[in-house]
């Protein structure tokens, strides 16, 4: 059977709420409480939505402000169900926590920190009854394990709304224990304990990795089956992530890391920056990023996160790594901060090799997309011949790599694990009416089924995958026991990002396959870049790596449907740049 899944999904609603009042809760915490009719349900633009609805304690609110003060024009399109994030060169978003939500009072308590800086905490300090502040979300909340002995809730003062909640509402009748750091005394506040509850409150400055780590190791691990929440500055969690999985060894779906904020290293003064310094290039020599990728793969970020102190005769010995090579690598990873070695002591991890122990940090010199970047060096090529620079550099297309390759495909259905957030829109469609039987492919079938799930749509489901591909889903989708593993005719066949790693010819095939199973089909694909990704420039690029093709839009999927003998009904607009095609047999 597969692990219940971690979150439930809730429909991105923008929203507009008033500020009834501020309060002081310590001198480093100050609540705003809103209200306003949009926290129940209402119509807006012809279109009703539900009201709001943040179960879990840990939820996520999206903050939407403005750094020129027009709040409009930053605001994202609200679909019929959820949002598509619009350009908008001033828009700032910022996660809160709701520390407390009474729907029968139509009231919302958001509760800021006191630091001085920031974006959402100016607004919280200007905040006056009667102003306005528009947000979206959740878009999901946690499921905790239904079978637990205890909870230890770990943070620094970001994480105390998300605390008090939790001690306030109990969604786990066990003992909790609490451990804060906080910049002063000042910042403690009253948490509703219980016997068997304990609290420990650490002095630290903001962001102290080293006393956030000490403070974890020194708690106590109670006997029985635990679980472990943490939120706090996101480069201080690292270690702690480490401490939990490599050495209590706690299982992942035991532990939940969120890191809340991100400190910014301050800026060099101008006055003491090197006079003699070159002025960086307009576009950056890949030579860091592949030094930090040769790190990775030979082990020397773990190696030295795990025994600090190394030499660069020792760290060779320990890699295995002969002659010259690591002393020909360090020098270029002391540049970049990876790692350091200041006062002669051995090497440590700087800030930037800290941030690599992070699993999706790392997958991004390592992992699916990493390869992807190593073959564009095939780009000029693949551009003349039109092909895709992937097959350049492999050999082979990337739907037959991933067939044979169980690792490689799960990190795509890793990548698609997102789309759950936006399948609202697709699982409300008319269509589904008197569906009795779904055909699903693609790395997107465990989010698709998940979403059904969720929409409490229970047809009978397919799955046409075969080799790797169905070896990975059926530890990724809701009761693999319930599903036919084989092709076959059905109601409604749903193509989930099935096309992202398909060429043209390799996408005709799959839609011409799929022809003789339904007359209506739906694929699901990402058709422009997401609004909010900083790396929307590179989507149509990363697009083309893959497949020979950019991002393909509406027009260039109808023209893959017709040569399939398809047409195309509809397009349902899911949100941040992903859309469904509703096909049907011509």
């Amino acid at each position: 059977m597969a692990a219940q899944r971690a979150y439930t999904t809730h429909p991105l609603v923008l929203r507009r709420v008033t500020v009834r009042r501020v309060e002081e809760v310590t001198p480093r915490m100050r609540r705003v409480v809103l209200g306003g009719e949009d926290l129940a349900a209402f119509t807006r633009n012809g279109i009703g939505h539900p009201g709001f609805a943040a179960p879990g304690f840990d939820d996520h609110v999206k903050l939407i402000l403005a750094a020129d003060g027009d709040v409009r024009a930053a605001l994202p399109a609200q679909l019929p169900h959820g949002i598509e994030w619009t350009p908008a060169e001033h828009r700032l978003t910022r996660d809160y926590t709701p520390r407390r939500v009474d729907l029968d009072a139509g009231e919302l308590h958001l509760d800021f920190v006191v630091h001085g800086e920031g974006p959402a905490e100016s607004w919280s300090a200007a905040a006056r009854e009667g102003d306005e502040l528009w947000f979206v979300g959740p878009k999901s909340s946690l499921r905790l394990p239904e079978r637990l002995d205890w909870i230890q809730l770990v943070g620094d003062e970001t994480a105390l709304p998300a605390i008090g909640r939790f001690l306030d509402e109990r969604p786990l009748d066990v003992p909790a224990h609490v451990l804060v750091t906080v910049p002063d005394d000042a910042a403690r506040q009253e948490l509703a304990l219980r016997d068997g509850d304990t609290v420990t409150w650490v002095l630290a400055e903001r962001g102290d990795a080293a006393a956030l780590e000490s403070a974890v190791r020194a708690l106590p691990v109670p006997a029985g089956e635990g679980y472990v929440w943490a939120a706090a500055e996101s480069r201080a969690l690292l270690p702690v992530r480490r401490y939990l999985q490599r050495e209590q060894k706690l299982p992942k779906d035991r532990v939940n890391i969120t890191g809340y904020w991100h400190r910014e290293e301050p800026a060099v003064p101008e006055a003491e920056a090197t006079a003699d310094a070159a002025p960086a290039p307009g576009i950056p020599s890949p030579l860091p990023w592949l030094a930090a990728r040769a790190a990775l793969q030979l082990g020397v970020v773990d190696a030295v996160a795990d025994t600090p102190g190394l030499s660069a005769g020792a760290l060779a010995a320990r890699l295995g790594v002969p002659g010259p090579g690591i002393a020909v690598l360090l020098p270029l990873l002391a540049a970049y901060d990876v790692v350091v070695d200041a006062d002669g002591s051995g090497l440590r991890l700087g800030a930037t090799g800290e941030e690599l122990l992070d699993d999706h940090e790392r997958e991004e010199y390592t992992g699916h997309e990493a390869d992807l970047l190593l073959a564009l060096a095939h780009l000029a090529p693949a551009l003349r011949d039109g092909t895709s620079p992937w097959r350049l550099a492999s050999g082979a297309t990337l739907h037959d790599t991933v067939a044979d390759d169980a690792e490689r495909y799960g990190e795509l259905v890793e990548e698609c694990e997102q789309l759950v957030f936006l399948l609202t829109g697709l699982t409300a469609d008319p269509l589904w009416e008197g569906v009795k039987t779904c055909l699903l492919t693609g790395p997107g079938s465990a989010s698709m089924a998940a979403a059904l799930d969720d929409a409490g749509r229970r047809p009978r489901l397919r799955i046409a995958e075969e080799g790797a591909p169905a070896e990975v889903l059926r530890g990724q989708v809701p009761a693999p026991d319930r599903i036919d593993w084989t092709g076959g005719p059905a109601d409604v066949a749903v193509a989930a990002k099935a096309l992202a790693y398909r060429t043209d010819e390799e996408a005709v095939r799959l839609l011409t396959r799929l022809a003789a199973w339904t007359g209506t089909a739906v694929l699901v694909e990402a058709s422009r870049p997401d609004g909010l990704s900083p790396h929307a420039a590179e989507a149509a690029l990363h697009a083309f790596t893959a497949t020979g093709s950019p991002l393909r839009d509406s027009a260039a999927l109808a023209v893959l449907a017709e040569r399939s003998g398809w047409q195309v009904e509809r397009t349902v607009a899911l949100g941040w740049g992903a859309e469904a095609t509703v096909l049907r047999r011509a």
